[in-house]
């Protein structure tokens, strides 16, 4: 089997490259999207997974038209030669973010896209481009929509919560009662292993999360084990919490209510679909996918 991977040298390309490596026999190449796509090398190509994209910058510092560039231009584009060579997967890496930003309740496949940000608007818009092609009888493709994906190598949110817990720092927000779903890396290329090798998966979109949310109180737990330390939680009245975050609104604090909203709000996605479609239960529990993030940070 023949695959083409864009974003192969990212986190979670990296990942996926030592996952199918490991499981199937296979022929990995690297597709850089900045390339033209060379139509006689897609030709011979049997999978098509696109990574590759510009991922949500946190600090805003991105022009908006560089998301809709790279994550809706190059991937139309990307699609347009898939539907004219002899590919028969397009497996395309989106975001729930490409669905919403905020989730009242639980965010499935059902929810009515409303992103709020570039970068979902963008993942969305190219969500939309493939859905909107006639698509050939012996091709498929498979938009999937992660959340927050982790494991040993990655430098985000968790990275840093972990170094707060490893000073010592308390958690001053466990009086909140939060709940988010992650992802762990392993459970996503399990997913797109099985996307890979196998025929009788019905192609559309898909939310990808671990089986458990977990509470922030819960994950700071989880990396205190880690640790072997107690965690340390304050359990301090929200009401006062918002009144601080509000201080914080007009004297220009680290904390404001933005960023209270984003450390105490749930996001809790279901996996329901995909679970149904493979038939299978994914390797890892969402605990069992944390320890082994921990326990990566040891190392760096």
């Amino acid at each position: 089997m023949d695959i083409a991977i864009t974003g192969i040298n990212g986190f979670v390309g990296k990942y996926l490259n030592e996952y199918l490596t490991k499981y199937i026999s296979l022929n990995l190449y690297s597709l850089n999207l900045r390339r033209a796509i060379d139509g006689n090398f897609i030709n011979n190509i049997d999978v098509i997974i696109h990574l590759a994209g510009k991922a949500h910058d946190l600090k805003k510092n991105s022009h908006p038209g560089e998301y809709y560039q790279v994550n809706y231009e190059l991937t139309k584009n990307l699609y347009e030669a898939f539907l004219k060579s002899n590919a028969k997967k397009f497996i395309f890496i989106s975001s729930v973010k490409a669905a919403a930003d905020s989730v009242e309740g639980v965010l499935d496949e059902n929810v009515k896209p409303t992103p709020q940000t570039h970068y979902g608007k963008s993942k969305l818009m190219a969500e939309k481009y493939i859905q909107s092609q006639q698509l050939p009888k012996d091709k498929s493709y498979y938009i999937l929509r992660p959340c927050m994906i982790h494991g040993p190598g990655n430098k985000g949110n968790l990275n840093l919560l972990y170094k707060f817990v490893k000073k010592g720092i308390p958690y001053p927000l466990a009086g909140f009662d939060n709940k988010r779903s992650f992802l762990s890396v392993e459970n996503l290329c399990f997913v797109i292993n099985e996307l890979v090798t196998r025929d009788d998966i019905s192609g559309g979109i898909y939310t990808v999360a671990d089986d458990e949310a977990l509470s922030t109180s819960e994950v700071v737990s989880i990396l205190a084990s880690s640790l072997n330390a107690k965690p340390k939680l304050w359990k301090i009245s929200p009401g006062i919490i918002k009144f601080l975050a509000k201080v914080g609104n007009y004297l220009r604090l680290p904390l404001t209510t933005e960023r209270l909203n984003k450390l105490t709000e749930s996001f809790v996605v279901s996996n329901r679909k995909i679970k149904k479609a493979l038939n299978k239960e994914l390797p890892l529990t969402s605990v069992e996918g944390l320890k082994i993030t921990a326990d990566s940070f040891h190392k760096d």
